[in-house]
């Protein structure tokens, strides 16, 4: 099958889109950019984009973090991207990968003075964590980048190499992700995912002003939760609390739910995937696929408009 991007203004085949080497985004990660899935509905035959337009809201809101003069308006982005979706035929859940980035081919570090483009992807994808069994996380030696420093509200590409270093700490030792703690020594987030825990029937999260991605599955999962009668908190979390926790798990557009059932070799919980984050996982894969009425405005369908 056929697999097309979009690339300095034109459709064009994934084998032709090509960046320079000397490109500034390449060089310096002046980037930013978005993790979009799409869900294939066997049942409706339709491919639903979860949370489009909300999605480009965050990358114009980072572009004005990264000072990026954006070349489309939310609609138009939409929009190319569902043509680079129906191009592409999938029939299958998908990741689309759009980028606001300094196109300019020059040296030197700075923001200022560079030519600015756009460009969108999609591959097929299935799961990023495996969700079925629950993870096993450290907290990791790594510090969360501050927002004063480089800013976790954005997602700047060159910001990435913070999770990658902790993600790969995780993973080198034997665990399938990592817990961040803030300077403040509080929890932050998952490497690229936001975290949450249950503790006494509450969900309890992070707030997104100690420097953390405003994420789109976190927001969500807070809606669902609120609907379906699970009080939910936002402060401050000890590192000692995932030690006592009832349940937790973490949300991203790649993590989607990923229960986590052991912290720094002690159980969370009784060890297993708890009824609260089982709950909200099962509506949630409901939800994207646009099986529940009262969440189908936030999917967007591909083939049949």
């Amino acid at each position: 099958m056929a697999r097309y991007a979009f690339l300095r203004g034109e459709f064009v085949p994934m084998e032709q889109a090509k960046i320079g080497i000397s490109t500034h985004a390449f060089l310096y990660g002046t980037a930013c950019f978005e993790g979009i899935r799409g869900y294939w509905s066997a049942k409706e035959e339709e491919l639903f984009v979860f949370r489009l337009r909300e999605h480009y809201q965050r990358l114009l809101d980072s572009c004005k973090i990264m000072r990026i003069t954006p070349k489309y308006s939310l609609d138009e982005l939409c929009d190319i991207t569902i043509q680079v979706l129906a191009k592409c035929g999938d029939r299958t859940d998908v990741y689309i990968r759009p980028v606001y980035y300094k196109s300019s081919e020059t040296i030197g570090v700075k923001l200022t003075g560079l030519e600015d483009d756009f460009l969108v992807f999609a591959v097929p994808f299935g799961e990023y964590l495996d969700i079925s069994k629950g993870l096993r996380c450290r907290v990791s030696s790594w510090l969360h980048s501050e927002d004063n420093a480089i800013p976790t509200r954005a997602k700047i590409n060159g910001v990435y190499i913070n999770p990658a270093l902790a993600k790969t700490e995780a993973l080198d030792d034997g665990y399938d992700e990592a817990i961040f703690l803030s300077k403040s020594g509080h929890v932050a987030e998952g490497s690229a995912e936001n975290f949450f825990m249950v503790r006494q029937g509450r969900l309890i999260t992070p707030p997104v002003t100690t420097g953390l991605l405003e994420g789109i599955t976190r927001n969500t999962v807070m809606e669902l939760a609120e609907d379906l009668g699970i009080p939910v908190v936002e402060r401050l979390i000890d590192r000692s609390e995932l030690y006592l926790c009832d349940e937790a798990f973490l949300t991203g557009t790649g993590a989607q739910i990923s229960p986590i059932v052991e912290v720094d070799h002690r159980p969370v919980g009784d060890g297993k995937i708890g009824p609260i984050s089982a709950k909200l996982q099962q509506l949630y894969f409901q939800v994207v696929k646009g099986e529940v009425p009262r969440y189908r405005h936030w999917c967007t369908p591909v083939y049949k408009k």
